[in-house]
Parts: structure tokens; C-alpha cells; sequence
């Protein structure tokens, strides 16, 4: 009996450190969420256009298509855009959709369609209005729209992340001094966002008639593009020195 109250003690005295343990305390700390934005000025401008062609057979209409892509790269290189600025966006030919008069009829179609779309950047914003006004003044293009943007589009977003990470900083001085503690180290830099400016501007003139005089279309390219971001910090509390 003796031996065995021995054997159970021992084992109690191994076992108490363990029970003694006392879980560490959490840090405190202080999470927020920045958000920034920055603007900054575009320095280039992209015309998307599109020339569609219709034929009954797929050769012809492809054929068709290249012609009048051709007249159409011609004529977007006349009015001063350099050969290297113009690129394909799209190409695609498919089945002419089927189509009704106003009384339901169906009306007889062509039964393909060729749909080319090109991509024009423009450098220089003050020619924007101009050259597009000339696209719609033609009779072989169809204006689909225009946007402005950078050429590095990363300075917005960085210029926007840094402007993030200054507001979650800002934010967590704030309620640091508001609950009487002091910041303390940096623990976390969560997964952030920065999300580009996006601006697109549609004229739905359908196919343009021919013009002897090209009105520059309205157009104007805006002061500054705006960028945002987000970034979740984590910083320790810290007490008052």
C-alpha cells in the first residue's frame, strides 16, 4: 500500500508543473482598415473602332472585311496616327443574326458577318475629339468607344497604396490616443487591394454616313485619373510611457 501511495505521489509531483502552467496573455492590439486614393494625369487615350463586313459565304466575307480594314487603317494613319498605334483588338466571324421589320417580318440577310475591331492609342489628348469625329464622319467604321489611361499603370495603384497604409496609420493613432495607450510595434500587413481607374465613354451613332466636313466629337479627356486602395494593419498597445 505503501509503495503504491508513493508511485501515485511521484506521479503527481511530475504532472503538477504542467497543471501549474497559466496560459500567456494576449497581446492587446489595434486592427483597422486604410483606404486611399491618389489622382494622377492620363497620358494616353485608346479609340476602339470596328469594321464589319456581311457576305453569304465565309471566304467573301472575310475578304471584304480585309479590304475595308484596310481602307479604314489607311485613312486612321492619314489623319496622322502612327502605323504602330493601331493593333487589332478582336476579329470574329459568325451566322448574321436573324433580323424583323417593325410588323415581326423577317428580313433577308446576309447569311455571315465579319466583325474587326481595332485598337487606336493616341498620345496626344487634345487630338482625341478631332480623330474621332473624323472615325464617325466615315462610312467604314463604326465608333465603339474611348477610354484615357497610363502608360504605367502601377504609379496610381502605389501612389494609392501608400496613401492607404498613411490612413491606417493615422487611424490607429487616433484610437490609440483616444483609449490613453501608445502604439506599439507593427505585428500585421493584411492583403490589400488596389483597384484602377476605369473610364469609358460610348457614342451609339450606329453606322456613320459619309461627311464633307468632319465636327470634332465631344470629347474631353478628363484633368486626372483616380486610383484606390485598401490595406488591414495590425499594431500592438502599448502602455503610456
Amino acid at each position: 500500500m505503501r509503495l503504491a501511495v508513493a508511485a501515485a505521489l511521484a506521479a503527481l509531483s511530475l504532472a503538477s508543473p504542467a497543471f501549474a502552467q497559466t496560459p500567456t496573455p494576449r497581446q492587446p492590439t489595434i486592427s483597422v482598415m486604410g483606404t486611399g486614393e491618389a489622382e494622377l494625369k492620363p497620358d494616353f487615350a485608346t479609340i476602339v473602332v470596328m469594321v464589319e463586313t456581311e457576305g453569304d459565304a465565309v471566304p467573301k466575307v472575310v475578304a471584304a472585311n480585309k479590304k475595308s480594314s484596310d481602307e479604314a487603317i489607311a485613312r486612321i494613319e492619314a489623319l496622322g496616327v502612327k502605323k504602330d498605334d493601331v493593333r487589332t483588338q478582336n476579329f470574329q466571324v459568325f451566322e448574321t443574326p436573324i433580323r424583323t421589320d417593325k410588323n415581326g417580318n423577317e428580313i433577308k440577310v446576309p447569311k455571315f458577318t465579319a466583325q474587326h475591331r481595332l485598337r487606336i492609342k493616341l498620345t496626344n489628348l487634345d487630338e482625341v475629339g478631332r480623330i474621332a469625329g473624323e472615325i464617325l464622319s466615315g462610312s467604314n467604321m463604326l465608333f465603339q468607344s474611348v477610354s484615357f489611361g497610363l502608360e504605367r499603370q502601377e504609379q496610381g495603384g502605389d501612389a494609392a497604396r501608400r496613401a492607404a497604409v498613411k490612413d491606417a496609420r493615422r487611424q490607429a493613432e487616433l484610437y490609440a490616443d483616444a483609449a490613453g495607450v501608445s502604439l506599439g510595434k507593427l505585428l500585421e500587413i493584411g492583403a490589400g487591394s488596389a483597384q484602377p481607374y476605369t473610364m469609358e465613354a460610348t457614342i451609339p451613332m450606329g453606322r456613320a454616313m459619309a461627311a464633307k466636313t468632319a465636327p470634332e466629337a465631344p470629347i474631353v479627356p478628363p484633368a486626372t485619373l483616380r486610383y484606390s486602395a485598401n490595406i488591414q494593419m495590425v499594431w500592438e498597445i502599448a502602455e503610456r510611457p
